[in-house]
C-alpha cells in the first residue's frame, strides 16, 4: 500500500492569500507578535507571499519589481525601527497598527496621507 502524496503548500497559501480579508488576518497574526519577537525574515516572507498572491498578478514585471523594491526599504534596519518605533508609541496610547482590506476611496478624505508621504516618513 502506498501513501497518497501530500499537496506543496505554498500554492495552496498563496491561493488562500488572494482573498484580501483572509490576507488582512494572515498579516495581522504575523505582526500581532510582540515587539522585538517578530523575526524579520518571517515578516518579509509574509509579506513576499501577500505580494505573490495580491500584488503581482496585477501589475507589469516593471512595477512587481519597483514594489519589492520599497518593501526591501521598509525591511532595512533603518525601516523596521521605524515601524517599531511607530508601533510602541501607539501601544503608549492604547493603540495598535493594523491590517485592513482597503475598500476604496471611500473613505479618503481631501487631505489624507499618500503613499508616497509614507514612504518618505522612514527616509526623514
Amino acid at each position: 500500500m502506498t501513501m497518497p502524496k501530500s499537496l506543496p503548500y505554498h500554492p495552496y497559501k498563496i491561493s488562500n492569500l488572494k482573498d484580501p480579508a483572509y490576507s488582512a488576518g494572515y498579516l495581522t497574526e504575523i505582526f500581532e507578535e510582540e515587539e522585538g519577537d517578530l523575526e524579520l525574515k518571517i515578516m518579509r516572507k509574509a509579506l513576499r507571499d501577500v505580494f505573490e498572491a495580491l500584488g503581482e498578478p496585477n501589475m507589469s514585471a516593471e512595477d512587481a519589481k519597483f514594489h519589492l523594491e520599497k518593501l526591501d526599504v521598509l525591511l532595512s534596519p533603518e525601516g523596521t525601527a521605524t515601524i517599531y518605533a511607530l508601533a510602541h508609541w501607539l501601544k503608549v496610547l492604547g493603540l495598535k497598527l493594523t491590517v485592513a482590506v482597503d475598500e476604496g476611496e471611500k473613505g479618503e478624505d481631501e487631505g489624507s496621507v499618500s503613499d508616497v508621504e509614507l514612504a518618505q516618513v522612514g527616509n526623514v
